[in-house]
């Protein structure tokens, strides 16, 4: 069937014949030429994984230990802003399906679904993901609201001092809120599928700043971040604090002497910084750094469950998933969700069997 997903590449091609140009290139896009985005893909491609023959590995655990919680995955679910733009009710989609699988879903600053809803939705199995932005008056009062909703953990986004130029959003005019010219009008118009379900659903918007007096420009400088700011966070938070978009092994040292919990290695999907080097490529450096025990977390250019294997073959505890997840619910909705997550969950596991493992590999 031409509908039904049997890996990432699937859920990618019905999207895109699914969605609006502008909201497709939104989800698919990457930082100048996206030469980085080939650049990530090469890398993960070049990993080998080594075959073994006549061990029994009839039984095969996939589950992770994060914060002295248990999964059911060996991955959770990437903080991605707007994600009802990939349908209605997506955040909600993938609350549920953190709270089934017992996985961390990370809740954007630029989700489309208030915080507070979300985790309720996860049963409690969300982190919220923090923007600096501007003086950090405004993202020092979503702190205290991600607490006051229940987050036990929090992720400060590190690697967006500028929103990083992507032509292809760029072509499109996109912006938040959306402004409506005549090729929006256009491009709307040939993808009624997704035009009429939006429109009933109603428009996506920032949801985490219908507040009064609260404003969020998604384009704004977080410039001013440093490390007094870090300092000031880790004091005002008393849960686990996980710094993301870590690509550096000597700012992960600084970050493990500063007291943060846990690393993520990210280059935010390639589309940040085009010659920013493959996270994967970086990731064994890193945790030589930060030791064996210390927890080092993954995303980017993660599409299958053998790249999952070969992110904790060098080094990560645990791995996220970002936009294939959207693609799966523009693709099918909840049920397109469920299918690509079983795919990348029989991918994992018939790696390991592949491999001669019974459980994901572990630092060393």
């Amino acid at each position: 069937m031409d509908s039904a997903i049997h890996s990432s590449a699937d859920a990618r091609r019905i999207a895109k014949r699914r969605l609006p140009w502008m909201v497709f290139d939104y989800i698919d896009g990457a930082a100048g030429t996206e030469t980085g985005a080939d650049r990530n893909r090469a890398a993960f491609d070049a990993l080998n994984l080594r075959p073994r023959i006549l061990r029994d590995v009839s039984q095969r655990d996939l589950s992770s230990t994060l914060f002295g919680k248990t999964t059911k995955a060996p991955f959770g679910i990437s903080p991605m802003g707007m994600c009802n733009l990939s349908g209605p009710g997506a955040d909600m989609m993938l609350a549920r399906l953190a709270a089934r699988e017992e996985v961390p879903l990370g809740v954007s600053t630029v989700s489309s679904t208030p915080l507070e809803d979300i985790i309720e939705e996860a049963r409690g199995h969300a982190w919220f993901q923090l923007y600096f932005s501007g003086d950090g008056t405004e993202t020092f009062k979503l702190v205290e609201r991600a607490k006051s909703a229940g987050y036990e953990t929090l992720i400060l986004t590190v690697d967006v001092p500028e929103v990083g130029r992507r032509p292809r959003e760029l072509r499109h005019g996109f912006t938040m809120p959306f402004r409506i010219g005549p090729w929006q009008f256009l491009d709307f118009a040939l993808h009624p599928r997704w035009s009429i379900t939006s429109l009933l659903a109603g428009k996506p918007d920032m949801a985490n700043f219908r507040m009064e007096g609260f404003s969020f420009d998604r384009k704004a400088s977080r410039a001013k971040a440093d490390w007094d700011t870090l300092k000031q966070l880790r004091d005002a938070w008393p849960g686990n604090l996980v710094v993301k978009g870590v690509l550096d092994p000597e700012d992960a040292g600084q970050l493990k002497a500063e007291g943060i919990d846990a690393i993520q290695v990210s280059s935010h999907g390639a589309r940040q910084l085009e010659s920013a080097p493959a996270p994967i490529s970086v990731l064994p450096a890193i945790r030589e750094v930060v030791g064996p025990d210390y927890p080092l977390f993954f995303d980017t250019g993660l599409r299958s469950g053998e790249d999952v294997v070969k992110a904790y073959m060098q080094g990560a505890n645990f791995a996220f998933l970002g936009r294939i997840l959207q693609f799966a619910i523009a693709a099918g909705g909840q049920e397109g969700l469920a299918q690509l997550w079983s795919v990348l969950t029989a991918e994992t596991s018939i790696t390991l069997a592949q491999i001669g493992a019974t459980e994901m590999p572990r630092p060393h």
